[in-house]
């Protein structure tokens, strides 16, 4: 189960009026993304500059907005194959530009504490978060379902932006290098989480009918 589930129903409903705006209004669920997006971007750059607060209040915005285009594909019919794979892809440059913003900061800010180990963090949190996307879209690949772990994408923009948000860079960075460690560590924890939920379900599916693989 997410960890954040339990607040998926009412956010829901109460983000509804606003999505049957949208809906009326004709706007497409790619221009959210593509929006929300451009929202990562900007969060991005004001880590990179050093503007961490800045920087955790629109990653925190674009999380909110990737939450609505699903919402106006699914309730106004707009769902399509492309429109998932044109919102995974863009998911995963908004992942890696938010670590490469934070490592921009952590390498180029004067007065850093433990500078160096927080820019290989940063690189480890890019090839995680990756991996833990890899997994779902490789297991849906093979029709198996993959929506475990205990940091999936939404439990990492929330905590990073609000970490920012409230607490900011901190002295010498500190604040902003350990919520990179702990998202880290959660994220490794997923990736070993949807490997042995693939694993049994594959097993499973194996027994059940013929070999899935390629």
């Amino acid at each position: 189960m997410k960890p954040l589930a339990v607040l998926e129903r009412p956010f829901h409903a109460t983000m509804r009026p606003l999505v049957d705006v949208l809906i009326r209004w004709g706007v497409r669920p790619n221009t959210i993304t593509t929006f929300g997006t451009g929202l990562v971007m900007i969060s991005a750059v004001a880590y990179g500059m050093g503007h961490v607060r800045i920087g955790g209040l629109f990653l925190l915005l674009s999380g909110l907005v990737d939450t609505i285009d699903g919402q106006v594909a699914r309730r106004g019919a707009m769902v399509t194959r492309f429109g998932a794979f044109y919102d995974s892809t863009l998911d995963r440059i908004g992942d890696g530009a938010t670590f490469i913003g934070i490592g921009t900061y952590l390498l180029l800010a004067p007065g850093i504490a433990y500078r160096e180990a927080g820019v290989v963090l940063c690189m480890v949190a890019t090839l995680a978060t990756l991996v833990v996307s890899y997994e779902r879209a490789r297991a849906e690949g093979l029709g198996l379902d993959c929506k475990v772990g205990i940091a999936q994408r939404a439990e990492r923009i929330v905590g990073l932006g609000l970490l920012s948000l409230l607490f900011g860079a901190g002295p010498g960075g500190v604040y902003l290098e350990a919520g990179v460690a702990i998202l880290t560590l959660l994220a490794l924890i997923t990736i070993v989480q949807r490997a042995v939920h693939v694993h049994g379900a594959a097993n499973a599916a194996d027994l059940a009918g013929p070999d899935a693989r390629e």
